[in-house]
């Protein structure tokens, strides 16, 4: 019998009869690894547990501590959900069912919405499923044979997905799951061994959804869950995500009045006055910190030809995604998406030295990009939004320097709002433009750059955009998700496609690298993130009422005025509650409002001059001066104070 050679994470090898499978081998290496194990990776690539080896390989045990081990027990959670529904609701089609970062999903056509009692018969159902110890099966099946297989079930979908993504293919991967009615899905896998490994999980809720997320086709019902490898993990996350319905920023930031929404408008914001004051704070903040950095500021246009577009390449890659408009004579234009393109031309207006680099722009005029309806979700998900937009063009002997800057810009930035995060390098993906030798160098640039600043990192090995490696960084806020906001991108294609050059001390024309890079990201999904936060309690710096005063009768009003008069003659941003109501009612609609500093004016506080303050967090301070308190919140909003993030 043939034999291959088997490498081991340690090091270490084995001789194995070909065909032997990773769950043999787990088994031959110790009956512990053998019960933890959930499916392995074969020279990277990750398979079931029954895979058969059939040459030289290296092989890793998938488990529940591994990177993608979670991963894998939700992708079969997901199928566990639909052999449930399919068992209930005979007829019903089958979409996608992915595993996500806080859990998975699946997308069914079926004759009517799910409502509550549906899920729980369905979690019950999955119960029942998982009780059984069902195996996962796979089946390699002719394509076309599999084509008929789901057309005769009434499935067209499957067979949509199967013409989509196995073109060119002879064979394509199938899972069952067999019980008394098999559930059968096109799925490269992998999964679990069975369905007796799958113990903490639950389901959360249906909503509406279309087949692609696109409003023009098929409308399907979408059930979300969740799965954990411990029931403790899984309480944990639920008791996080009742949190995260306090923090809705869709709630809060209606609730306290920043912005609405309109469906003559889909997908864009419209700032209320207090939405438009915090907007503005951040932006001007930006500008605060970026013009003594270097950075100028441009506004570009919104529309351009579709010659722009076919010269940075997303007309060809990108046009689904792009607002386009016709001219009068039928000029193709595109509303502008990203600011990149726009930038590259003012760089190209005129001859640049190597003196001038590096160049840094800067922007935050509107983009647009047309979402698919069904993935509209308040600021995350939006079709107008804007950037703390960047672009810093410099020589191959600046990109180091350069992105330590960088890094030590996004470190200032996070520590002004009090966040924690963290940074991932992502290096070269499969499909890249350029020369090896050329992502090399700029690999170990960024790399040398994090390590002079001191700033940790994991690599995140092929995720690179396809023109250059980059540096993301994960918020992470108060119950624990993270967002990813700030990126750092070197692009070597863009200024090739638009022919920028430099002369150099050579007196010779060469051609500069651009740094992609924002730190908020967009304005919109930041200011989500700040509010869910903070639960829409912003620090007194970033509060877009700082001080509300409350005269007690209506005899303090002309005094409550001259302080509120005196509050925004010194830059804070103050409001008068002049309404006939009693002094704690104003208190707690000031505290619903999450007001940072309440303060009281009556007979003794207008005679003596001073006002009675009251904080959001800590209720009533005494009595001070009007210049005193003047004094301590102007400090408070200097040092940029960000205390821990209130409760909601």
């Amino acid at each position: 019998m043939d034999e291959i050679t088997v490498t081991l994470p340690d090091g270490s090898s084995r001789r194995v009869p070909a065909g032997t499978t990773p769950g043999e081998i787990a088994a031959g290496i110790s009956p512990r690894l053998a019960k933890a194990a959930l499916a392995a990776a074969v020279d990277d690539r990750l398979v079931d547990l029954g895979f058969p080896l059939r040459q030289d390989a290296r092989v890793r045990i998938v488990t529940p501590d591994s990177p993608e081990g979670l991963h894998v027990y939700r992708h079969s959670t997901a199928h566990l959900l639909a052999a449930a529904v399919t068992n209930l609701f005979p007829g019903a089609q089958c979409g996608i069912g992915p595993a996500t970062d806080e859990g998975f999903f699946y997308d069914f056509i079926v004759d009517r919405p799910f409502v509550p009692e549906d899920l729980e018969a369905i979690e019950k159902k999955m119960r029942e499923l998982a009780a059984q110890d069902l195996p996962y099966e796979r089946q390699m099946l002719d394509r076309e044979e599999a084509k008929q297989f789901f057309s005769g079930r009434g499935e067209p979908l499957k067979v949509q997905l199967i013409d989509e993504k196995t073109e060119g293919r002879s064979e394509v991967s199938c899972y069952t799951i067999k019980d008394r009615d098999t559930f059968v899905d096109f799925c490269v896998g992998p999964h679990v061994p069975s369905s007796g490994r799958l113990k903490a999980f639950t389901l959360l809720n249906a909503s509406n959804a279309y087949w692609k997320g696109d409003a023009r086709n098929q409308p399907m019902q979408r059930i979300y869950g969740t799965a954990f490898f411990s029931d403790k993990e899984l309480q944990a996350h639920l008791q996080r995500l009742e949190e995260a319905k306090k923090r809705d920023h869709r709630k809060v930031g209606k609730d306290v009045g920043l912005f609405t929404f309109h469906p003559w408008a889909p997908g864009a914001t419209f700032w209320l006055d207090k939405g438009t004051t915090l907007y503005n704070t951040l932006a001007d903040y930006m500008r605060a910190v970026l013009f003594p950095a270097g950075y100028v500021e441009l506004k570009t246009p919104l529309i351009y030809n579709k010659a722009l577009w076919e010269t940075s390449g997303h007309w060809q890659h990108y046009r689904d995604n792009m607002f386009l408009v016709s001219g009068r004579d039928g000029e193709e234009m595109g509303v502008k998406a990203m600011n990149c393109p726009g930038h590259m031309l003012v760089f190209g207006s005129e001859m640049r030295s190597y003196k001038d680099l590096p160049l840094r722009f800067h922007e935050q005029t509107p983009l647009h990009r047309n979402e698919a309806s069904g993935v509209l979700s308040g600021l995350t998900r939006v079709r107008q939004f804007s950037q703390d937009d960047a672009h810093c063009f410099v020589t191959d002997e600046q990109i180091a320097p350069e992105v330590e800057a960088l890094l030590r810009l996004v470190q200032r930035v996070y520590g002004d709002f009090g966040l924690e995060y963290s940074a991932k390098l992502s290096t070269r993906p499969a499909e890249f433009l350029g020369e090896i030798a050329t992502w090399d160098r700029a690999e170990a640039a960024l790399k040398q750059a994090l390590a002079t600043s001191g700033q940790k990192y994991t690599i995140d090995e092929g995720d690179g955009a396809f023109y250059g490696p980059k540096i993301d960084f994960d918020i992470t806020d108060a119950i624990g998700r993270k967002w990813q906001c700030a990126t750092i991108q070197l692009d070597y294609q863009m200024p090739q496609r638009f022919d920028l050059k430099y002369v150099g001390a050579d007196n010779a024309e060469h051609r500069p690298v651009v740094i992609h890079r924002a730190i908020f990201g967009s304005f919109e999904r930041f200011i989500a993130l700040m509010i869910e936060h903070y639960a829409g309690a912003f620090p007194l710096w970033l509060a877009p009422v700082q001080v509300v005063v409350l005269p007690i009768a209506d005899r303090h009003l002309d005094y409550a005025r001259n302080v509120v008069q005196r509050l925004h003659a010194a830059g804070l941003k103050a409001e008068l509650d002049e309404r006939q109501e009693k002094i704690g009612y104003k208190i707690r609609e000031a505290q619903l409002q999450k007001i940072p500093y309440m303060l009281v004016a009556g007979d003794r506080e207008s005679s003596d001059g001073t006002v009675s303050v009251r904080s959001r967090t800590g209720g009533d301070q005494g009595s001070r001066m009007i210049e005193e308190f003047i004094t301590a919140a102007l400090s408070e909003v200097r040092e940029k104070k960000a205390p821990p993030a209130a409760a909601a």
